[in-house]
């Protein structure tokens, strides 16, 4: 059997595998379609000292209200990129992706194999959302403030925190709602507790009173943002779009055919299983979360991590229940433990840092596989003759390469869109009466991929000439 220290030496090493191994894998490419506006968007507000509230970059919502509500992340991605470049971008959001799962291990109260384990399972889980882009703050910081609400319940001091969070969480993105949410659920459930007690203990209801006021001083705090009070409206609008989740992947129900799923899909069948077999009952306001979390990930690709963050402490508590001797089998043979922790972490922090610098390296061409990059040279040397279409994930790329030259017809803001967004799809997919589109936007010049039905369209149109073509992108001029 193993000593208590040589455990102890395992368990620390384990955990720091867990987290080196997160690491690596959020070590990516940016690729998000999104972030090229964020970077722009920054630019702009750098320049300008001042935060959009109309449109500047496209010439379909050209002076239209825009809420800008992720300006502080734009404002220190732009900065990340103008002083570090990609490299550092990579790095700093892989950082922010590990850390996002420090709590959610703190909040396993498990056995530390066993957390990190489901730890590791979560961050599979949550892969499919990672990346540059602002979301990842909101991750992050919905992550700690489930741990002070928990830990809360026996240091109520720990709640003041609540508050400077807010402040910058409502100005880095609009999921700041998350909290004042997720705190409400703790309200209700902790109150359905204490009813179910037949009102008996005065330091329920006291926790009661500081959950409440913590709420109430959360959403007022809230409207300390640029476009102040109107960022509650804004999210209820962005929640109640149509046209955002008929077009737009991320904000549709997972597909559990697509591999990049199963480990999701797995979780929740875990989840099922310790909330049917655990021998401890979860608490109502646990429940609640639960509950939450899993409606928004089946109604939403991008609340995947919402379920992750409510499930995985349920399912290592459960787990550590059904294998409650598993931490013995795994522990290291004492002889030379010290040393194989050493060489193993050695083995997988270099992998990790190779594997990185290997991501950095490649950005180019991954940029270039993705994005057109060689037909907005080409634009740039051969200006379009008027106003443009273009391929929807690819607006943010126009952008930040083109812009002011270049204003596009649609970008991955789709808010300012609204409407314009089914304009978009009928386009790009032909669908109804969809040459009009192009005809009323007095749309000259179209970029999209080149297999793409509106490509193959314009092919056979006399009037569309085809002026650029490579294996990513298709440029078509109309002939006048």
């Amino acid at each position: 059997m193993p000593t208590v220290k040589e455990f102890l030496q395992f368990r620390r090493a384990f955990v720091l595998v867990v987290f080196i191994g997160i690491f690596a894998m959020a070590a990516r490419n940016v690729l998000d379609p999104d972030v090229w506006w964020h970077l722009k968007t920054g630019e702009w507000i750098a320049q300008h000292h001042a935060v959009p509230h109309s449109d500047p970059f496209s010439y379909t919502r050209a002076g239209q209200p825009w809420v800008a509500h992720e300006w502080l992340s734009e404002l220190a991605i732009y900065g990340i990129f103008r002083s570090t470049g990609y490299a550092g971008l990579i790095l700093f959001f892989a950082a922010v992706i590990s850390a996002a799962f420090v709590p959610l291990y703190l909040r396993c109260k498990t056995d530390a194999v066993m957390a990190g384990a489901v730890t590791l399972w979560g961050a599979l889980a949550t892969t499919i959302v990672w990346g540059v882009r602002p979301q990842i703050f909101s991750f992050l910081l919905l992550s700690l403030w489930l741990l002070i609400l928990e830990r809360s319940e026996k240091k109520p001091e720990l709640l003041l925190w609540t508050l400077p969070i807010t402040l910058v969480w409502v100005n880095l993105h609009a999921g700041f709602i998350l909290g004042p949410a997720f705190l409400a659920l703790f309200i209700a459930g902790e109150f359905g507790e204490f009813m179910e007690s037949h009102f008996s203990g005065a330091a329920a209801g006291a926790r009661l009173r500081r959950l409440s006021v913590t709420l109430l001083a959360n959403l007022v705090l809230a409207s300390f943002n640029p476009n102040g009070s109107a960022i509650f409206r804004y999210v209820i609008e962005t929640m109640r779009s149509i046209p955002m989740q008929r077009y737009i992947t991320e904000w549709a129900s997972p597909d559990f055919h697509n591999a990049n799923y199963r480990a999701f899909f797995f979780l929740i069948l875990a989840t099922f299983a310790a909330l049917a077999f655990s021998g401890k009952k979860p608490r109502l306001r646990d429940l609640l979360v639960l509950l939450a979390g899993v409606a928004a990930a089946l109604s939403s690709v991008r609340m995947i991590p919402l379920f992750v963050l409510a499930a995985a402490p349920l399912v290592a508590r459960a787990m550590t229940e059904w294998f409650p001797s598993g931490r013995h089998r795994t522990a290291p043979a004492r002889e030379g433990s010290r040393l194989l922790h050493g060489v193993v972490l050695f083995i997988l922090a270099t992998f990790a840092t190779v594997h990185t610098f290997l991501v950095i390296q490649h950005q180019p061409q991954a940029e270039a596989a993705v994005f057109p990059v060689a037909a907005v040279a080409y634009l740039q040397q051969h200006p379009p003759p008027g106003p443009i279409f273009n391929y929807y994930s690819w607006g943010g790329y126009l952008i930040f390469k083109a812009y002011p030259q270049i204003r596009v017809f649609i970008d991955g803001r789709a808010d300012v869109y609204g409407e314009g967004l089914t304009q978009y799809g009928e386009t790009y997919y032909l669908q109804k009466n969809w040459p009009l589109s192009l005809s009323q936007g007095k749309v000259t010049s179209v970029i999209v991929p080149p297999q793409c039905p509106l490509a193959s369209a314009l092919r056979e149109m006399p009037e569309w000439s085809l002026r650029y073509q490579d294996s990513v992108s298709t440029i078509f001029f109309k002939s006048f």
